[in-house]
């Protein structure tokens, strides 16, 4: 099958052709140019051409959809405030413009498990919070496995977590009966149900319908199969899937590799709708070999579930509730899906630490998160009450923002006066980054505050100010 464009090949000038072309300006742009532009970008919403959903429009607004629709479907599961989106991924790579809906992570529990143990496993999953770059990282999933085949126990099993979270379920088991008592239990949950596999697929197929549920496909290392068995189920009306080509720990990561790097080419080169859906993987097969140390276990479900997130992964299913095994698998996650068109930026203007007076120390830093969120831990943790002006540099970091000519000096005086800085304390004094120290001499003339150049890592700034500040 030849290659097909990707969604970066997409021209404006081919949605701009299927628009109104009445630049009315209800989508809250000038022209439908602008709007047509920002629809290849995935910046804007369709919907929002409201002329488009008018009935003399309609085979426009299909054309567009399917014109723009990802080539891996986005799956939900869940309901209400608490669904999970896994797929909808536009692209290949990260930099052919960006990556959507986070890599989903479910943590397990059995149906053998003692109660006290399954509820803390729960609420530990449902608890997890790490503040990292402004943006709050959490778990998104529950994986309830049936260890026991015993349809009751997974029934009282299920119901107990849907009691004690509102977190979305995957029930896990290739048995029907069992998964049936678990969506009995869930019924309105819309839990993911794993695994359809080449001996139950009809059996599945029935209650994903019945209970209108998205559906896991399992077939380890067999991509012909995978393929076959979803062509089945979408022919037999199943239309949410997900995809599981096995995760092979040691030896056999390559395969999964592979079929995962196979399986998502197949979608955004070719455009084969059958392997357009989300990818699963189950980091957790890291403990089917238990090692005599459970830390090697959990170091290697670590790296696992890195490679996977990076290999094109939708959704885990991990058994580690460490935080030493979660904390980098959530900030990889988070760094992978920022968006890489946009500098990861925070607000400009003046931040207040503390209880700053008249006589408070008066800092400035660039918008660049990654270089607030430092400076602003480093002041918190010692407690220093200050106040620190932010100011716009386009998202970049110190250095490079003074060598790209984004944090000039009149930027910074400009800055002093819009934030009023004069009226919150009764010196000039402005401390800057070591790092811009060569915009010293401008900044102190152009704004008329005396300036003083701090040290190069915010970590130091205690030091500084004990040293320096009068």
């Amino acid at each position: 099958m030849s290659e097909k464009s990707g969604a970066k090949e997409l021209s404006p000038i081919d949605v701009y052709m299927l628009l109104p072309k009445t630049n009315c300006k209800k989508c809250g742009l000038e022209n439908c140019m602008a709007f047509a532009t920002k629809l290849v970008n995935r910046e804007i919403a369709l919907e929002l051409c409201t002329p488009l959903l008018e009935k003399q429009y309609q085979k426009n607004y299909q054309k567009l959809w399917d014109m723009l629709k990802p080539p891996v479907k986005e799956v939900t599961v869940g309901t209400g405030d608490n669904i999970v989106k896994i797929g909808g991924k536009l692209v290949m790579y990260r930099h052919e413009l960006a990556y959507f809906n986070p890599t989903a992570i479910a943590i397990d529990v059995t149906d053998e498990m003692p109660e006290e143990e399954l509820l803390i496993r729960v609420k530990k999953t449902e608890g997890f919070s790490y503040t990292y770059i402004g943006k709050e990282l959490k778990l998104n999933m529950i994986a309830v496995r049936s260890t026991s085949n015993d349809p009751e126990k997974f029934r009282l099993t299920v119901k107990r977590v849907v009691e004690n979270t509102k977190l979305p379920l995957i029930l896990c088991s290739f048995h029907p009966e069992v998964v049936e008592a678990g969506l009995m239990a869930a019924s309105k949950a819309r839990p993911l149900i794993y695994a359809a596999t080449k001996d139950n697929w009809k059996d599945m197929a029935e209650l994903a319908l019945t209970y209108n549920c998205p559906l896991a496909v399992f077939a380890p290392n067999d991509l012909k199969l995978l393929r076959s068995l979803a062509k089945t189920l979408v022919d037999y009306g199943v239309q949410d899937l997900v995809l599981d080509s096995g995760t092979f720990p040691n030896e056999g990561l390559t395969d999964t590799i592979s079929n995962l790097t196979m399986i998502r080419r197949a979608a955004c080169k070719r455009g084969d709708e059958l392997l357009g859906f989300p990818i699963m993987g189950t980091p957790i097969t890291a403990w089917t070999e238990r090692s005599d140390v459970p830390e090697v276990n959990m170091w290697n479900e670590a790296y696992i579930a890195s490679v996977l997130i990076n290999r094109y992964a939708d959704v885990l299913i991990m058994h580690s509730a460490e935080g030493w095994v979660l904390l980098p698998t959530t900030i990889l996650r988070q760094n992978i899906y920022t968006d890489p068109r946009k500098p990861v930026a925070v607000e400009p203007g003046i931040k207040v630490f503390g209880q700053p007076d008249e006589n408070s120390p008066v800092m400035m830093t660039t918008n660049f998160a990654l270089t607030y969120f430092t400076v602003a831990s480093d002041l918190e943790s010692a407690g220093i009450n200050c106040y620190l002006i932010v100011v716009d540099s386009e998202g970049l970091a110190v250095d490079s923002a003074v060598a790209g000519r984004k944090l000039t000096a009149e930027k910074v005086a400009e800055a002093i006066k819009q934030v009023k800085a004069e009226e919150k304390v009764k010196h000039r004094k402005l401390i800057i980054p070591g790092k811009a120290a060569r915009l010293s001499g401008e900044i102190q003339e152009l704004s008329g505050w005396e300036v003083l150049v701090g040290p190069r890592d915010s970590s130091e700034i205690p030091k500084f100010l004990q040293e320096k500040w009068q």
